[in-house]
């Protein structure tokens, strides 16, 4: 049955996402907020075909801790299902996303109207990239954004804590705004690599807020704590809900 569901569930994720990026080309001309609606959308969609056809449900918890002012939010990340439905939570996002994915096409374009922040890989950043990159992120808070990273970089397996880059300390120490970690679990039912997908209940929380003004070296441990730890707290639950299917 799994087999069947994913199955299903791809093809209906990749007609649904071809669809939406063909028709919401007229918005990319369009002020912003257009822009922001179509990814809201598009998010909004792939969560109500994770639940109609996988049978993944969402448990989201902490979501009231996000403040109405800028953040930083950085979040574990162990699949792709962050990575496909974040903006139907988020106001007015800025991601940190990879250089690459603007080779991705229309999509790439879409990245850009968002003016999402794009980074090179970190044996191809230099000294310029860098100060780019805390620019274009210091410009997106002053105009009301959230921003939102991924800590480690790249996914990593339930229960194995990834590599945890300065990146996201860089944007502590220079912004001085509050950083919200975010736990999840979403690697039991979307696996980093495999073609099955399993039902059951995900979560999603939202920490207490790391404020600014902290060490560096100290933020970056708090934070790593503060993830990994409730991270794997989750991972039981998860995989006693998915048992239950």
């Amino acid at each position: 049955m799994n087999s069947l569901r994913s199955l299903v569930f791809n093809i209906c994720f990749l007609v649904w996402s071809f669809l939406c990026v063909t028709l919401f080309l007229p918005t990319l001309l369009l002020p912003y907020p257009y822009v922001v609606k179509a990814a809201k959308t598009w998010s909004t969609g792939n969560l109500w075909l994770c639940r109609t056809i996988m049978k993944i449900r969402l448990n989201l918890v902490g979501y009231e801790k996000l403040p109405s002012t800028p953040v930083i939010i950085a979040s574990k990340h162990q699949s792709a299902w962050e990575t496909v439905v974040l903006f139907a939570f988020l106001a007015k996002p800025t991601v940190i996303l990879k250089r690459e994915l603007l080779w991705i096409p229309l999509f790439g374009f879409y990245i850009q109207r968002l003016g999402m922040i794009t980074v090179a890989r970190s044996k191809e950043q230099s000294s310029e990239d860098f100060r780019q990159f805390l620019k274009d992120a210091e410009a997106a808070v002053h105009a009301g954004h959230q921003i939102f990273i991924f800590p480690e970089g790249t996914r990593s397996q339930p229960g194995c804590p990834g590599t945890y880059r300065s990146g996201v300390g860089s944007l502590y120490t220079h912004l001085k705004i509050p950083v919200i970690p975010v736990a999840l679990n979403s690697g039991v039912f979307w696996p980093r690599r495999g073609f099955l997908k399993k039902p059951g209940t995900l979560t999603l929380e939202f920490l207490d807020p790391i404020q600014p003004g902290l060490p560096r070296r100290e933020f970056m441990r708090t934070l790593e704590e503060e993830i990994e730890s409730h991270s794997n707290a989750l991972l039981p639950q998860g995989v006693q809900k998915n048992g239950e299917k």
